[in-house]
């Protein structure tokens, strides 16, 4: 709890600068506010600060000893006005620079002795979360619109077509592709949500990383085959964490898939495990395209594509890279990239240890041996 002392000392230094003794805020009240949550501000009618948390001050409302909103002070004139307690929603400056706005909610109420309570929410994160929300909402109806109208389009041309097969044929194809790629966009948005919404450390099992990243490289070989990719691995035994393996496997699949997509045809995908302290490291490495630095921090976002029309051409839905933020964040993790376009790019998924076997830590020349065979250096492996 911040105390402002600093009108009671010019007060003190100036005795007819006081027109009225200023309140004192009992202790029961200091202690009552110690508990909120948010921020709140004990001021009198002059909007006069006598007690402010620092979380008041984080948010900008408090400058030398005064209110720094004009409509807030406005706001306990009313409430000094009347005694009736009343609330405002305000849009105020993003301390310390200004950059941004804040959306509060404010409600006054008077207290005994020319003393009026303050309480401050932050309604910023509400209306981001609500924001982002309708956003999905948006992406998911536009996404879903375009491979509902092609396939609706096909089945008109079908039809128009019928006496002749080859173009039946070449229509029924794209009917196909289009079918395929609706399917993995639901499959991909089911997921997500069930991510959202599932806390695998509730019902957690210890998962051998090893035979996890074994079974998603066979998962993937079919494709990387027909791309003419080589997938090279380098795994460790007896490394394991607690989680979902479910969840995990999809990770590290989705992780293996876009490396394999987004990478020209003759060229390699390394899948590496390093043990750090009490981490394992699982790096998926490719020589592709490379994601510009400008991207880097919104690949994770649900439905953005760095490049919109290969993502199409892929069967890309937007959304696995959501997916293995969520796995990751799920399990106490995190998914660290490093890319240079024209060179390639390396995801680094990292989970909490619970053992490990001391020839997988020891090892340091089969740990790095991996990254060598991508033609990536050491250095270039870490974000």
């Amino acid at each position: 709890m911040v105390v402002r002392r600093r009108k009671q000392a010019r007060e003190a230094r100036d005795p007819a600068v006081a027109v009225r003794p200023t309140p004192i805020v009992p202790d029961e009240v200091v202690r009552v506010l110690s508990v909120l949550p948010g921020a709140s501000l004990v001021v009198d009618e002059d909007s006069s600060i006598l007690r402010a948390t620092p979380r008041a001050e984080a948010l900008g409302l408090v400058r030398r000893d005064q209110v720094s909103v004009a409509s807030l002070r406005e706001l306990v004139r009313r409430v000094a006005g009347d005694g009736a307690a009343r609330e405002r929603e305000v849009r105020v400056r993003r301390p310390p620079l200004g950059r941004g706005l804040l959306d509060l909610r404010v409600q006054v109420a008077p207290l005994s002795g020319g003393m009026y309570l303050m309480l401050v929410n932050d309604l910023s994160d509400e209306r981001r979360v609500d924001a982002v929300r309708r956003d999905f909402v948006a992406n998911v109806s536009h996404e879903l619109k375009t491979p509902v109208g092609a396939l609706s389009l096909l089945a008109e041309a079908i039809l128009s077509a019928a006496d002749d097969p080859e173009s039946v044929r070449r229509f029924a194809e794209r009917m196909q592709s289009e079918s395929t790629r609706l399917s993995n966009l639901i499959n991909d948005i089911i997921d997500l949500s069930r991510l959202q919404s599932d806390d695998p450390l509730s019902h957690a099992a210890e998962i051998d990383i090893a035979e996890v990243v074994a079974q998603a490289v066979e998962e993937v070989r079919t494709l990387a085959v027909a791309q003419d990719i080589e997938i090279v691995e380098g795994l460790q035994p007896d490394v394991r964490m607690l989680g979902d393996r479910g969840q995990v496997l999809m990770a590290v699949r989705n992780l293996l898939a876009n490396a394999i997509a987004y990478s020209p045809a003759h060229t390699r995908v390394a899948i590496a495990m390093r043990v750090n302290e009490s981490i394992i490291e699982v790096d998926v490495k490719d020589q592709g395209m490379g994601i510009p630095e400008h991207d880097l921090e919104r690949i994770f976002e649900r439905f953005y594509r760095v490049d919109p029309a290969r993502s199409r051409g892929t069967g890309g839905t937007g959304l696995g890279l959501a997916i293995v933020k969520h796995v990751c964040r799920n399990h106490g993790g995190e998914c660290r990239v490093w890319s240079e376009v024209g060179v390639g790019s390396t995801f680094t998924l990292r989970f909490p240890l619970i053992r490990t076997s001391s020839a997988s830590v020891d090892d340091d020349e089969d740990q790095t041996a991996p990254a060598s065979l991508v033609g990536v250096t050491e250095g270039e492996s870490h974000p």
